[in-house]
């Protein structure tokens, strides 16, 4: 994996605040913000924030942040974007009491999976998504091995772009910092 600027790239939705630091991007989510698709819900949300860079065929993607929020719905991780009705993120949303890992895959209508990690409060947690013919692989670890997430189906089709992701449905005032960005070849294999 290569270093990749961290604050590299077009915003889809501009966040409430940005600045640059030597420990990270901080950024600012606005009130309200959210990306969702009709499931269970019946509301389409397209007003996250997504800090987006071209995402080829056989490349990867990887960032880190703290996670340092408890408010419910906050969120933060990865997104790749097609269009309003195409696009998956990945992280750990604050939900339920509890810090869940998971992802949300729309074509459509979106699918949601969660599995909580308490453990991971306070630490800095890493995302990896890699892209593959037909498939994206999400992969998650915070101070130990990577895990797998998910397995999704990817349109090859399709013009993709992936990056820092953030929203807070809820409330204002969420700020994420995150740490770092990497970009790099797809993974060798689905199983190490």
């Amino acid at each position: 994996m290569k270093v990749a600027d961290i604050s590299q790239g077009t915003w889809l939705n501009e966040p409430e605040m940005v600045k640059a630091s030597a420990e990270g991007l901080f950024v600012t989510a606005k009130n309200h913000s959210d990306f969702w698709r009709t499931t269970s819900y019946g509301f389409i949300h397209n007003s996250g924030h997504a800090l987006l860079n071209e995402f080829p065929q056989n490349t990867s993607v990887e960032a880190s942040w703290v996670l340092d929020y408890d408010q419910q719905f906050d969120q933060a991780g990865l997104m790749i974007w097609s269009d309003e009705e195409n696009w998956i993120k990945a992280g750990v949303e604050y939900a339920d009491g509890a810090p869940q890992l998971g992802a949300v895959v729309t074509r459509e209508v979106s699918d949601w999976s969660v599995a909580p990690v308490t453990d991971w409060m306070h630490k800095e947690v890493h995302l990896r998504m890699s892209r593959q013919d037909d498939a994206l692989t999400i992969r998650a670890r915070c101070a130990g091995p990577w895990q797998l997430v998910r397995v999704a189906p990817l349109d090859p089709q399709r013009s993709w772009q992936a990056g820092l992701h953030l929203a807070s449905p809820t409330r204002s005032g969420l700020t994420v910092r995150f740490t770092s960005r990497a970009v790099g070849p797809r993974d060798a294999s689905l199983h190490d």
